[in-house]
């Protein structure tokens, strides 16, 4: 009786284990399957996908993309969402947020928000400029000295080291005090002092394109300079660019930020993030009126690193040897 029960214990245990391992053997052909499908699926994307893919993996510049998106939106809303004329004297002196002004007013009573929106806006709008002009300005020099090599390379390559061997923050002020400290100006100012580490990484990757096959194809063949530069080597050396660029665009906005802090950038009434924090110099406002110079600080570094995260994922994303 006791050989029978244990002989049925023996057969329930392998049915048993039969069942777990065939639901092994399912779970296992299943991830295979899933596998595979996401093997072909990544096989089928195009460039694009690919990227969106990658870039999507980054949850952090996911998150800054929303944030950022969100920033840029209300800036460009501003005249429509500010509850006040940015420069109207719209409450009391100093006061602080209430149910009518929700981050206070500043010392001559201007509402606090309005002038936030706009100040973003501003910044925004420096830093973008200033980077499509030093973007511009150090690709072409980049791909001149990069293509043609011998004294244009010599030429454009020692005035890169020259303008890059000065104090880059003491270039800034002198060049803005010579200068009168307008919008424009400043713009114009930050585009032509960030174009040199545009310019070395272009130049860097058209050494190495000018030598591959593809390009001396296009030399034997004929085809127009125009066409070898615009159509050929620029395409592949856009993904760096646009890398190094979102560096530049955070750098800029904190330049104008540093120069405006400094009465050499935006000129009041205009609002900029950085004539915003000038007013937040003295002892008393710091401890007695955070309201002041709180929401346009934070709203700088959350801008600023809400940017490099955004390079950070654009790096991984466009290069090509990312096994993610």
């Amino acid at each position: 009786m006791r050989s029978n029960d244990r002989d049925e214990k023996y057969m329930n245990l392998e049915k048993r284990f039969r069942r777990k391992a065939a639901m092994s053997i399912e779970v296992i052909s299943g991830h295979d399957a899933q596998n595979e499908a996401a093997k072909q699926k990544i096989a089928s994307e195009n460039y694009l996908q690919t990227v969106l893919r990658r870039f999507k993996r980054h949850h952090l510049a996911a998150v800054s993309l929303i944030i950022l998106g969100v920033i840029v939106l209300a800036s460009l809303l501003a005249p429509v969402i500010a509850p006040y004329d940015p420069n109207e004297i719209a409450g009391p002196f100093g006061g602080a947020p209430s149910k009518e002004f929700l981050l206070g007013t500043d010392q001559i009573g201007r509402d606090v928000l309005s002038r936030l929106l706009y100040a973003t806006r501003i910044s925004l709008l420096v830093g973008v400029l200033a980077t499509v002009i030093s973007t511009v300005i150090g690709v072409v020099l980049g791909l001149i000295a990069g293509y043609f090599g011998g004294v244009a390379d010599m030429v454009i390559m020692r005035f890169t080291d020259m303008v890059m061997s000065f104090p880059y923050i003491l270039l800034v002020l002198v060049v803005a005090a010579i200068f009168k400290p307008r919008l424009w100006n400043i713009i114009l100012i930050l585009g032509f002092v960030d174009w040199p580490g545009i310019a070395r990484l272009v130049r860097g990757n058209v050494l190495n394109l000018r030598e591959t096959n593809f390009v001396k194809g296009n030399i034997v063949a004929g085809m127009p300079l125009r066409h070898i530069l615009f159509s050929e080597i620029l395409p592949n050396t856009v993904a760096p660019i646009l890398v190094y660029a979102t560096s530049v665009l955070a750098l800029s906005i904190l330049d104008e930020a540093a120069l405006s802090f400094l009465g050499q950038g935006v000129q009041p009434p205009e609002a900029s993030l950085g004539n915003m924090l000038n007013g937040a110099q003295s002892l008393t406002v710091l401890t007695t009126q955070p309201w002041l110079w709180i929401p346009p600080g934070l709203l700088i570094v959350v801008i600023v690193m809400a940017i490099n995260f955004i390079g950070d994922a654009l790096r991984d994303a466009l290069d090509p040897n990312s096994r993610r």
